[in-house]
């Protein structure tokens, strides 16, 4: 019998309790690393969480464990980059992994399922600040963003391109002879615009391959996600 995940039962209870009127799903950030050995049990949580309705999650592997011993294969200075930005915009010089970010405000231990499932579930309780439109039309991604009321002002429109799973081996460093499950995992981020916040705008930003995509609108210099959008 397979036991149902403390992340799902904790989303039934607290949801209900919340009500969900965000017209978007709220976006998770996993920060992980293949060379961290706290970080297995984050991306099992993540995984689970991954599942739920309601939600994007995008796991993105950091660099700075790659002295350890064992080189993280899906590991990015970029990502590094943007985790840092995560602790500078919190005037915060700390930054670990496993840490989530719940939808580009709260800055979580990555296998705390309480306080990530109540900040997801508060986040789903509040409404969208900006309606966003998106649909493809063969490999062109048309976006279309309103402001929900009061404007926004000025936001990043990033699109993200990620791998739904993959199964690593690791060899060397802390996690040494484990195999691990990993779920949406990053490969791409890209930041395709910045609008003001004010006025409808319509965006088209062309894609290549076939990885599933997230579109993603969010204060500038790592704010608050103001809406997203994931398409498979």
């Amino acid at each position: 019998m397979r036991l149902v995940p403390l992340a799902v039962v904790l989303l039934s209870l607290l949801l209900p309790q919340l009500g969900r009127a965000q017209t978007s799903p709220v976006v998770i950030e996993l920060f992980t690393s293949q060379g961290c050995s706290s970080c297995p049990p984050a991306d099992a949580l993540f995984r689970d969480l991954a599942e739920e309705p309601g939600v994007i999650a995008l796991a993105l592997h950091v660099d700075y464990w790659d002295y350890l011993g064992w080189q993280d294969s899906f590991g990015s200075p970029a990502f590094t980059a943007r985790q840092k930005a995560y602790a500078k915009a919190a005037h915060s010089r700390r930054f670990y992994t496993p840490q989530m970010v719940v939808q580009g405000n709260d800055r979580l231990v990555g296998h705390d399922a309480v306080r990530i499932v109540r900040s997801i579930a508060a986040h789903q309780a509040l409404p969208a600040a900006v309606d966003l439109d998106v649909d493809l039309e063969d490999d062109l991604l048309n976006i279309r963003l309103t402001p929900n009321g009061v404007p926004v002002g000025a936001a990043d429109v990033h699109v993200v391109r990620y791998m739904p799973s993959s199964e690593v081996a690791i060899e060397a460093g802390e996690n040494a002879g484990r195999t691990i499950d990993y779920t949406n995992i990053v490969t791409e981020w890209d930041t395709i615009a910045r609008w003001d916040g004010h006025e409808p705008v319509d965006l088209a930003y062309r894609l290549t391959g076939d990885e599933p995509v997230a579109v993603i609108v969010q204060g500038s210099r790592g704010g608050q996600v103001y809406s997203a959008a994931s398409l498979p």
